[in-house]
């Protein structure tokens, strides 16, 4: 996606556990688009480059997003980038969160807006000289997932991604078949985190999306509780998920036992 039409302006800087985290908006034709930019001491053009979505009540700095990017960036090197959604942070209708979420999410083509705004931001940055144009990985559970992949699905350069918390949902009917379609078209390796209590999707639902994943290398990650239970270990294998791939040196999946053995 050409970025040249668009306008990138910073806002400030600061520095969280090691890392040095800058705002930023991006005057896009289509709508501003609002975000962070994670970086480390030892991140250089051309290191790997993690895109996060966060959930509905949350914006671009909700737990655990800073403390995944700050292990990223700080301690891997890596570029981490957060837009808030589609009416979160700094780009907040109404109330925010969840309340100005469910309209939002029933609007007609929200989730090609979004796919947009990544698509725009990734380009953007891809062209940034301190940045460059490296591997890219994707975390998003919950909204991080009902934008996140459909987005995943639209971008050949991310290969791998850690979703969750997201079911194949019948309502709303129009966003129905874009994630099916999208599950479908993701073939990178995915980490799917459910928690089996989930009080917001069935499990029938996150059974369902995850069978729908088209990736031939995916794992399914069951935890007890409710949505926002996600137990802390579960982050830090998703830095070692995405590490794994993104370093380029994971070795060839094997198995431990055979059948005949």
């Amino acid at each position: 996606m050409d970025a040249s039409d668009n306008r990138l302006e910073w806002h400030g800087t600061s520095r969280i556990d090691g890392a040095t985290v800058r705002e930023f908006t991006i005057h896009a034709a289509s709508r501003p688009i609002t975000g962070v930019l994670w970086s480390g001491a030892a991140s250089s053009p051309g290191a790997p480059l993690v895109c996060f979505g966060h959930g509905a009540s949350g914006d671009r700095h909700q737990r655990p997003i800073p403390y995944i990017a700050g292990q990223l960036s700080g301690g891997q090197g890596y570029f981490c980038l957060s837009l808030d959604g589609p009416v979160h942070g700094r780009r907040q209708i109404g109330p925010g969160g969840r309340e100005s979420f469910w309209p939002e999410w029933r609007r007609d083509g929200t989730s090609d807006d979004m796919v947009r705004d990544w698509r725009i931001t990734l380009a953007t940055f891809s062209g940034e000289a301190d940045v460059g144009a490296g591997p890219v990985g994707y975390w998003g559970l919950s909204m991080g997932t009902i934008y996140g992949a459909p987005f995943v699905a639209a971008e050949p350069r991310i290969s791998v991604a850690v979703l969750g918390l997201m079911g194949l949902v019948s309502e709303p009917t129009h966003y129905k078949p874009i994630i099916e379609a999208a599950a479908k078209a993701i073939t990178c390796p995915v980490l799917f985190v459910w928690q089996l209590e989930d009080e917001l999707f069935s499990r029938a639902e996150c059974l369902a999306m995850f069978d729908a994943l088209g990736s031939q290398d995916k794992r399914l990650h069951a935890n007890p509780g409710l949505h926002p239970n996600v137990p802390f270990e579960e982050l830090d294998f998703s830095v070692a998920f995405l590490t794994s791939f993104l370093d380029g040196g994971r070795p060839p999946r094997e198995v431990m036992f055979s059948i005949s053995e």
